[in-house]
């Protein structure tokens, strides 16, 4: 495990160099049915509201915030290299997607993951003021 007060860790828009650094870094999640396989079309079309986090010039993170419309967005991708688990680097991708969000004037943010406590930890609830709730019902057979 790293040491926390050792490392620098950089979170950063991703940009068109990153794109396929960025494909290879979610491989790994994407089989083990963490993410969503998504293809170079699909993370090219999210570049522009994608955060990487590079530890020694290396991806260890990554998170985009894919935008429906100013009342709605979602966190998407999100994923951390597990050598580098517990360091804060999820929370700050969290942040930098938020800090988007509210910089674009997108009233609510989702996140569907397995991850309660982490998106509790970071001020997510699964109810929103005046008690809100999300709803799903998913139309196709599980992958």
């Amino acid at each position: 495990m790293l040491d926390e007060t050792s490392i620098r860790i950089r979170v950063v828009k991703a940009g068109p160099n990153d794109l396929v650094d960025l494909s290879d870094f979610i491989k790994p999640f994407v089989a083990s049915g963490d993410l969503l396989p998504r293809t170079f079309d699909e993370l090219e079309d999210l570049l522009e509201t994608s955060f990487i986090a590079r530890l020694d010039g290396r991806i260890v993170g990554c998170a985009a915030l894919e935008i429906y419309s100013k009342k709605l967005c979602e966190i998407r991708s999100l994923a951390v290299d597990p050598s580098a688990q517990g360091l804060g680097i999820g929370k700050q991708l969290v942040a930098a997607c938020v800090e988007l969000a509210q910089r674009e004037g997108i009233y609510e943010i989702m996140a569907i993951s397995v991850a309660e406590d982490f998106f509790k930890s970071c001020g997510f609830d699964f109810t929103l003021p005046n008690l809100k709730k999300a709803f799903f019902l998913q139309t196709r057979d599980q992958m």
